[in-house]
């Protein structure tokens, strides 16, 4: 019992001192080391945790509340977001898109809430932990689904077993790789630039690593491949000229439908997934021409895609849902305008978390990760509507909060602190 009293003790120390903000943050821990396991109990805590710094914030005259300079693009890119909707042909399927603006709470929540490097520390570590024992289970998914398709179908087990990828614990391989892919990416950033690393940390980062490339998903692996070419450069750049090398070894331990993958990646026409693509990129640009003050409206896409079709052609077989493109997604569904704002609001994240770079002496393996997380997202953002899925955005928006809480816990804390 004593033991127990003593750990609560310890765990309260790291929160903030005033009850409300205390139990916000509490929440808001919670809500972060579920991002990986349920969508539905993640979002209640964060809602939780909303309220609870609500509540402290009336209760605290005048509140004080931290927040990067991206205020000006993140209300413009709300605004017109809202504003698209009134022009969408299904207008209750688009304002569920301005219900997920609500997310960017995580940042707001994280930058207040978040007031000692353990607490921080901890939540990166547990999240890694977390995507471990996640890509763990996702790699006897990978398992049974190939003894499945090969016993079913021996002759044509690519096709088979790329319409059934792993999912892990998120149900969609988009999501659990986007999220796989993030994690990763902090992780090592820690096993590169931290100051102590123990041993086991390389056994969870290969794990993670293994559920990345059993996700079979393209465009993770070239996000990964970005913000790995990025860290090495920061760590030791030499080691940048053996990524080749790397890739090549990996190339030949891997599973033949890893072979398959890349081989189709290189032969563009030969493979529906490019080829779908390249046939919704050109509707959601017949769009933008169409529509380019307001697009069509937020997850209108379905409804109105094949209207931008060639006359007399049917679309390809495959998911329509959206335009799998970041860039072509916000100016079809909601215009140019929209599109504009959110590229200053990324990069007017890029920028701010450049100047805590420079401004910081602690938490440099935090802050560097984050910028690599923030490439590899962009990245994958050219292959997929990564922004626009909750499970993943919820994850990218706590990596790019990650730089200024360690810029608020070095400013109260004082410039003296060792590296964390």
């Amino acid at each position: 019992m004593e033991n127990f009293r003593n750990l609560a003790i310890a765990l309260r120390a790291e929160l903030p001192q005033a009850g409300l903000a205390r139990w916000a943050s509490v929440f808001l821990s919670l809500s972060v080391l579920t991002y990986l396991v349920s969508i539905a109990v993640t979002q209640a805590f964060l809602a939780l945790a909303g309220l609870l710094y609500a509540a402290h914030l009336l209760r605290n005259h005048p509140p004080r509340i931290a927040f990067p300079r991206i205020k000006l693009p993140l209300l413009l890119f709300c605004l017109f977001t809202v504003i698209s909707v009134f022009w969408a042909t299904n207008q209750a399927a688009g304002w569920f898109a301005v219900r997920k603006l609500v997310l960017f709470l995580i940042i707001l929540l994280a930058i207040n809430l978040i007031t000692s490097r353990r607490h921080l520390v901890w939540l990166w570590k547990g999240l890694a932990i977390e995507a471990a024992i996640v890509g763990l289970i996702a790699a006897g998914q990978f398992v049974r689904q190939y003894r499945m398709v090969s016993a079913e179908h021996p002759h044509h087990i690519y096709p088979y077993l790329i319409t059934t990828r792993i999912t892990g614990l998120m149900g969609d391989w988009m999501n659990f790789g986007g999220q796989q892919m993030l994690v990763f990416i902090m992780l090592a950033a820690f096993l590169l630039l931290a100051l102590r690393v123990r041993p086991m940390w390389w056994a969870v980062a290969g794990v993670v690593a293994l559920s990345i490339a059993l996700n079979l998903t393209r465009g993770v692996w070239l996000g990964c491949f970005c913000a790995a070419v990025y860290l090495l450069w920061l760590w030791k750049p030499k080691w940048v000229l053996a990524l080749p090398v790397l890739a090549v070894l990996i190339y030949l331990f891997a599973p033949r439908v890893v072979h398959e993958r890349l081989w189709l990646a290189l032969h563009p026409t030969d493979d529906p997934a490019l080829a779908i693509r390249f046939e919704m990129w050109q509707v959601g640009l017949n769009m933008v021409r169409t529509h380019p003050w307001v697009g069509v409206g937020p997850n209108n896409i379905p409804q109105v895609y094949d209207l931008y079709l060639p006359k007399g052609r049917a679309p390809l077989a495959g998911y329509h849902y959206h335009l799998h493109d970041n860039f072509i997604q916000f100016a079809a569904e909601r215009g140019l305008p929209c599109l504009f704002a959110w590229m200053w609001l990324m990069a007017a994240l890029l920028w701010q978390m450049w100047k805590v770079r420079g401004r910081c002496k602690t938490g440099r393996w935090m802050i560097e990760g984050a910028i690599a997380g923030w490439l590899a997202f962009v990245v994958e953002g050219f292959f997929e509507f990564n922004f626009g899925t909750s499970p993943v955005l919820m994850v990218f928006l706590f990596v790019v909060a990650t730089p200024f809480v360690v810029e608020q816990i070095e400013t109260f804390a004082g410039k003296d602190l060792p590296d964390f």
